[in-house]
């Protein structure tokens, strides 16, 4: 064993680590099963319905549902109590 061996067995711990967290960010792109951009959507509404609204994070969802063939973006707003809708 040389002096500085020590050394290569980090690269492979650290290239190991890498591919790891490659596949969990990939698992759990999947389990998500929503594009990438829909965090960024949803911070984005959220934005604009505070606006108009005094709503916390928690109040805006957004997923994509499988329909049959089609995808359909569900858009999920919870209004604070005492606000009366209108049409």
């Amino acid at each position: 064993m040389g002096m500085f061996d020590f050394l290569k067995a980090k690269k492979n711990t650290a290239s190991i680590a890498k591919d790891r967290l490659r596949i969990i960010i990939a698992q759990e792109r999947t389990n998500r099963g929503g594009p990438d951009y829909l965090p960024l959507l949803q911070r984005e509404l959220l934005e604009v319905i505070r606006k108009y609204v005094s709503i916390d994070a928690e109040a805006v969802k957004v997923d994509v549902v499988k329909d049959g063939e089609h995808d359909v973006l569900d858009i999920s707003v919870a209004l604070p109590e005492g606000r009366a809708a209108t049409a």
